[in-house]
């Protein structure tokens, strides 16, 4: 197989391309659809992070057939019973509107307002979908806690009310470098390198 040199991100976040491109090998170039023009917009309805995962790689490798990349992640709060879960991303939201990352882990921490059990993680469902026959699929977690207010400039998402365990800081006062040496998706995107240096 010839070196791969360009993977599609089955997203259309911004922040979540820019994150992908500081983690993938060297030599990889990560691209958005819509930065080619390209419709996508799957219905996420699977039941997991992994399910999810899968349903967005296989959409948009059914639109590129080349390689594609899919993350599905989401913040697990253990004092809520999971959530939000795969649900992080629409959490709070309706059909009518949807909430800012401000507004969204603001009420987050609402929820959590006395609640002693502050334990969470994140989780990221990596799916590399090279042809389709050859996926690979891996889920990885960084442990923390939800913060009592939030805290820092970096990062976006629930970021500022995350605290990295081992760090003692939130992921947004966290350096970009510090960042992806501890989270979910760095140590996913670090086992699919592994994969792709030995093709």
């Amino acid at each position: 197989m010839n070196r791969i040199e360009k993977i599609y991100f089955a997203s259309s976040n911004s922040h979540k391309k820019a994150e992908m491109q500081r983690l993938i090998m060297d030599g990889v170039t990560i691209t958005l659809p819509c930065e080619e023009g390209l419709s996508f917009d799957p219905d996420e309805n699977g039941s997991s992070f992994i399910e999810n995962s899968l349903i967005k790689a296989r959409a948009l490798y059914d639109i590129v057939r080349a390689p594609v990349l899919a993350d599905d992640s989401g913040l697990v709060v253990d004092a809520l019973g999971g959530r939000p879960g795969i649900h992080t991303a629409r959490y709070g939201c309706t059909d009518e509107r949807k909430l800012t990352s401000r507004e969204q882990y603001m009420m987050l921490l609402d929820e959590m307002k006395g609640r002693t059990d502050r334990t969470a993680r994140f989780v990221s469902a990596c799916t590399l979908m090279l042809s389709a026959d050859r996926i690979y699929i891996v889920q990885e977690t960084v442990e923390g806690s939800i913060a009592l207010q939030p805290a820092g400039l970096h990062g976006f998402g629930y970021d500022p009310v995350f605290i990295v365990e081992d760090t003692g800081l939130t992921a947004s006062q966290l350096s970009d470098e510090e960042k992806d040496r501890y989270s979910h998706r760095g140590k996913a995107v670090r086992k699919l390198n592994s994969l792709l240096a030995s093709l």
